[in-house]
């Protein structure tokens, strides 16, 4: 759906010149052309401890809408040193995608840095890239950072200029060299000193005053801030001659008046308004006595920024202004109803969310304990409808829209005044020149694709096809056929990449190509050379400190008993001198961490000659483990011991039993049975089983040996949330449940005639409030951000 297909042209051409028609088709070129795109991330929580995972949802826009033409996201975090953690990449499916980061256990710092984007974002300014800093719950106090520089005022004349002999309006803003508002007052003096005017702030160190100077005058600003002294600064030069701009708000208009001290009756301006790079309305008028007022009616506008400009008659952009357009259209909110309240321990919970039928729509959901902090300071309405929109930091940008009253929208306006927009260089639009495309969008998802390089365009007409044999972890080996194309590419779409791989490949014989390289994933955007460090410069630090002081009491309480039981694990263990048994060897070549040592069952599998006639893993463990009972009937085998199912783990990663079951014994060098309880992971109450793959020495002929290999990294594997299931009991749920986190689900999908979900989750030991966060956007652009408290 076009973007021009729900916007109102409202005015008549009054009078539309050549240029003129040539300045609105280079825009509608660059709005079909150079559409930028918009990032907004859900977070389950707002603070982390060291050691926690990250859980997040990611909605794209474009417009009006969800984007549908980028296929990828990459999402980086950074510490306090700029160093990357993590260079996330996840699949875009109708506008979002979902993921998690594991914040290190030994994480040291006060803050992590994300930073979120596509290619096609990149191709602008960075400053609309989505920016975010975290606060991490370490032991050193969350105090602001050192004072380096004083406090700033920023002038900011509406229009662009302060214009000699007529009145202008000027806003200013107070702020910490970090951008946040400080409090103060002032007065506006010429330069002889004498008092103008007083400055007045309005709301979060903004607000605005009105000067009529003549041409050659100075004026300067005596004023002081909270924690400064006083200080003096100039005001912007006054111009002899231009055009003044000033827009009020009218209800559902907007007025403006345009005055010009040397722009007469002959002289013709343009009047052009812009919303979501596309024109909304123009008009060309003569100025009368070098003034010109009018009614802008904005009812049947979409909600955002509206941008105005005015251009001379040869359309050179004289003054510009950014106004916010807030007709609440954008919004639905879904309906969540307590089917089943339980804030006892452990007690259950239901919830059912409804959605209006008509609507498609795509949510996520964080639960936590009602205790612990939240930062409600921006949303997904808040950003993807205005501070995506603007440069520079916008305060608790959420607070202008809990409503649309007229004391709101007149704080709102004061943003639009100290905030620039620019995303129009108006030059450039004028003579056609668009902006160089250096990456073009990820249209396609990360699948296996390449290109052959070192051959002639000749020899890749007649190539064939390239043979590939794609092995990954945890899966089946597969052998693919691919055609070269008659430019080197291949590529397989239905095979999408996850996490990491291993492909052995094989170039057509007889076709000339012994020569040839291969290049595989080249869509695959690298990590950025530069990252932002984790300053807390940007950090909202209005964010409740009480909740966070319970959050972090919580975490360490998990933190002590973790290293305690591990402890009283390593106080079982009796160190005796002696010659180290092959299944030792075994274990210190393949176990790490909680894994290695122990007590349990170890089993040489790569040197034992029986091996091979098993089966599968399953078969060969049968009778293997006193009080193991497995079931290799069923599918997948299921499998008991002291009263409950095992952890497995493949190469220390969790795996299910089904997928255990398409492992070939041959390819297994070493299976580690740990007797209960296994403290190594959440669910080992039961014990574990643990199985290696042959490396190294190990490893015995397998298909692929001999032919060219390159490992492969697609999007970064996603985990499915932990949620207990409290109904049946089972010993792993004895130890304390502390969880601040209690429920996140990134996969709320409603659509006509299934517009209910119903979501169930368990509380932990000690919480007696919930806070429940919806966001969420419909297919037709609409967003919802819903938050409930449960008590």
């Amino acid at each position: 759906m076009n973007l021009r297909s729900v916007l109102t042209l409202f005015f008549l051409f009054l009078f539309i010149q050549v240029k003129a028609q040539d300045v609105l088709k280079n825009i509608e070129n660059y709005s079909d052309k150079f559409q930028e795109e918009r990032i907004y991330l859900h977070y389950d929580k707002a603070a982390y401890s060291p050691g926690e995972s990250i859980w997040f949802k990611a909605y794209l826009m474009k417009a009006l809408f969800p984007e549908e033409e980028s296929r990828t996201v990459y999402i980086d975090f950074s510490d306090q040193d700029g160093n990357l953690l993590l260079h996330s990449t996840s699949a875009v499916l109708e506008g979002a995608s979902y993921g998690q980061f594991d914040l290190p256990a030994d994480y040291k710092g006060q803050f992590l840095f994300v930073k979120a984007y596509t290619k096609w974002m990149l191709n602008f300014d960075s400053a609309f890239l989505y920016y975010k800093e975290i606060k991490i719950l370490n032991k050193k106090s969350a105090a602001l950072p050192n004072k380096i520089k004083p406090n700033q005022i920023t002038f900011f004349p509406e229009g662009g200029n302060i214009i000699g002999g007529i009145v202008n309006k000027v806003a200013f803003k107070m702020n910490d060299q970090y951008g946040r508002p400080v409090k103060g007052k002032g007065v506006i003096q010429n330069h002889a000193g004498k008092t103008i005017d007083s400055l007045r702030v309005l709301h979060d160190g903004m607000g605005y005053f009105f000067l009529k100077p003549d041409v050659g005058e100075a004026f300067s600003a005596k004023w002081i801030s909270v924690g400064d002294k006083e200080q003096t600064t100039a005001l912007p030069l006054i111009m002899n001659g231009g055009v003044g701009l000033q827009v009020g708000i009218i209800d559902d208009k907007r007025s403006f008046q345009i005055s010009s001290p040397d722009y007469g009756d002959s002289k013709m301006i343009h009047v052009l308004g812009t919303m979501y790079q596309q024109n909304v309305f123009i008009f060309s008028k003569k100025l009368t006595d070098g003034n010109m007022q009018g009614i802008i009616p904005v009812v049947d506008l979409p909600s955002g920024v509206l941008t105005i400009t005015i251009f001379d008659e040869d359309w050179k952009p004289l003054a510009e202004r950014i106004t916010y357009v807030n007709n609440e259209e954008y919004t639905f909110k879904p309906e969540i109803t307590v089917e089943h309240w339980g804030l006892n321990k452990r007690a259950k919970n239901e919830l059912l969310i409804t959605v209006p039928d008509s609507l498609v729509s795509n949510l996520s959901i964080s639960i936590t304990d009602g205790g612990i902090a939240i930062d409600t300071s921006e949303n997904i309405i808040s950003h993807l409808k205005m501070t995506s929109e603007l440069k520079g930091m916008i305060n608790n940008p959420s607070f202008y829209f809990k409503n649309n009253a007229d004391s709101t929208a007149k704080k709102l306006d004061l943003v639009m005044l100290t905030n620039g927009w620019r995303k129009f260089n108006w030059e450039n639009i004028k003579t056609g020149k668009f902006p160089e495309i250096v990456y073009q969008r990820d249209t396609s998802y990360l699948t296996i694709s390449g290109k052959v390089y070192g051959v002639s365009p000749v020899q890749l007409r007649s190539a064939g096809d390239i043979i590939l044999l794609f092995k990954q972890a945890n899966q089946e080996n597969n052998v693919v056929n691919l055609p070269i194309l008659s430019d080197g590419t291949f590529n397989d779409p239905k095979l999408i990449i996850f996490d990491t791989a291993n492909i052995y490949y094989q170039l057509p014989k007889g076709k000339g190509l012994d020569g040839a390289s291969v290049q595989f994933m080249q869509n695959r955007l690298p990590p950025l050379g530069k990252n932002m460090k984790a300053t807390g410069n940007s950090y909202n630090y209005d964010t409740d400190t009480t909740g966070n002081a319970r959050q972090f009491k919580l975490s360490d309480i998990v933190n002590q008993e973790a290293a305690f039981a591990k402890a009283k694990i390593l106080e079982t263990v009796t160190i005796k001198r002696r010659s180290k048994s092959p299944v030792d060897v075994m274990d210190e070549k393949y176990a790490s961490g909680m894994f290695q040592g122990g007590d349990g069952y170890q089993f040489d599998v790569a040197n034992d000659p029986f091996a091979a006639s098993s089966i599968n893993i399953f078969s060969y463990l049968q009778g293997k483990v006193a009080g193991l009972q497995i079931n290799t009937s069923s599918n997948p085998p299921t499998l008991t011991w002291r009263g409950g199912a095992p952890g497995l783990y493949l190469d220390e990663m969790q795996a299910d039993p089904d997928m255990i079951s398409t492992i070939s014994v041959s390819d297994v060098a070493y299976i580690k049975v740990i007797r209960p309880p296994f403290m190594g992971a959440s669910g080992g109450a039961n014990g574990a089983i643990a199985i290696y793959t042959r490396r190294g020495g190990d490893v015995v002929s397998t298909p692929g040996k001999g032919l060219s290999k390159n490992t492969i990294t697609g999007y970064t594997a996603i985990r499915q949330f932990y949620s207990p299931d409290y109904t049946t009991f089972k010993e792993e749920y004895s130890k304390k449940d502390l969880r601040t986190t209690l429920y996140w689900n990134p996969e709320i999908i409603t659509a006509p005639g299934h517009n209910k979900v119903r979501l169930t989750f368990y509380n932990n030991d000690i919480t007696e409030s919930f806070k429940i966060i919806l966001q969420g956007m419909t297919k037709d652009g609409r967003l919802a951000n819903v938050v409930m408290d449960m008590q």
